[in-house]
């Protein structure tokens, strides 16, 4: 591995911010959505189609992000991958013509998963000097630039200006988090070298890779299970007040962002094994709730729980994978991250086909049937 140059204080500084321009920019997207569908003149299915799109474009991004980090680092990987997501930003936020969306989407996409991979890489790098856990404060980050981009989108759209301006804001902050990591990202490499002969390289841990895989893809398929349902289940399900329908995912991203601050903590405390012990069982606590009572309150309850178990599981797994086999961690990283996109569309896709209206709530057993399948795994976590 490389000699670090970058000095610690801007490095501590800037492997964070990435983290925070991601959930910017997810968030950023995501709220704006509604203003592009009716500038483009698109409806509700080629939306989701744009979605499916966007997580497909960001597996591929993610397998950019291991190539790149092969040969010259994941330094450059969250840089470039900061700027691609800029330009796509740029763009989105300009079209008005379908076709150019689309492809404007798709580089958005690129970019979502190598700065998904790279982020993580950059994230066990900074692991290795740190004497304490530090993968539940960088994923808070995350979660608190998302929380504040919707903020952000419905204050600009309380002042009736257009939505895609925070796309603008957002784009020119990820150009401005990649120049800083020019100078400030880790520059050491976790990788083989590009060159060498595949016979002389460490084994990548398969068994290992899988096992963080599945909690990462249970943990997005409650992530996406909540994301994409919630709010349909308590207007069509519940028929909830329109003033309360987005609560159930607010719930969700608050207990996620305190449950994030207080994992490294309990991770120091009691070990990861068990955190993600208790997360699970939180999480299927919550979503039996949802299931078998079907009032707002137990509703928004059982979201705000599986939210707590979301945000504990993923930075868990991302450490976890920085430390499986730390000569090649990029490359074990970038493996691992192609589960959240597998979990991400099965949380999106697998609840609208099993039921709608109020037999929803008990679709939410089916991320949580994906977690009580975890436990055998966990052990995995344990250093």
């Amino acid at each position: 591995m490389n000699t670090v140059t970058a000095p610690r204080t801007a490095r501590r500084g800037a492997v964070p911010a990435s983290y925070a321009a991601q959930g910017l920019g997810y968030a950023t997207v995501v709220t704006a959505l509604p203003a592009i569908k009716d500038r483009v003149g698109i409806d509700d299915m080629t939306v989701s189609l744009l979605l499916l799109g966007t997580c497909l474009a960001a597996a591929l991004g993610s397998i950019l992000a291991d190539v790149v980090a092969v040969r010259r680092g994941s330094r450059a990987a969250l840089v470039g991958g900061l700027a691609i997501q800029a330009i796509g930003l740029f763009v989105i936020a300009a079209t008005g013509s379908f076709e150019v969306l689309l492809i404007a989407v798709m580089v958005y996409g690129v970019g979502l998963g190598a700065v998904d991979a790279s982020s993580n890489m950059q994230g066990a790098l900074l692991q290795r000097r740190h004497p304490q856990p530090i993968f539940g404060r960088l994923y808070a980050g995350y979660t608190a630039a998302a929380i504040l981009a919707t903020l952000g989108t419905a204050a600009v759209l309380g002042a009736s200006a257009p939505a895609t301006l925070t796309l603008v804001v957002t784009a020119i902050v990820q150009l401005a988090v990649a120049a800083w990591g020019v100078i400030a990202f880790d520059p050491a490499r976790a990788a083989h070298q590009a060159h060498d002969e595949p016979r002389r390289r460490t084994p990548l841990p398969r068994r290992a890779i899988w096992a963080v895989g599945a909690i990462v893809f249970a943990a997005f398929v409650i992530d996406s299970a909540v994301s994409s349902w919630s709010t349909i289940y308590l207007t069509d399900g519940l028929q909830a007040e329109p003033a309360v329908t987005p609560l159930g995912y607010a719930a969700y991203l608050a207990a996620m962002l305190v449950a994030r601050l207080g994992t490294d903590p309990a991770v120091r405390a009691v070990g990861a094994v068990r955190v993600g012990v208790a997360a699970i069982l939180l999480a299927v606590a919550g979503a039996v709730l949802v299931a078998v009572w079907p009032v707002v309150p137990a509703a928004i309850i059982g979201f705000a729980a599986m939210g707590a178990a979301s945000g504990t599981l993923v930075p868990l797994a991302f450490a976890r994978a920085g430390e499986v086999l730390p000569e090649r961690s990029d490359e074990v990283i970038a493996r691992v991250n192609l589960f959240n996109y597998a979990g991400a569309v099965t949380g999106a896709v697998v609840l609208g086909l099993v039921a709608t209206g109020p037999a929803l709530g008990v679709a939410f057993l089916i991320p949580a049937a994906v977690l009580a399948a975890l436990l055998p795994v966990l052990r995995t976590l344990r250093r």
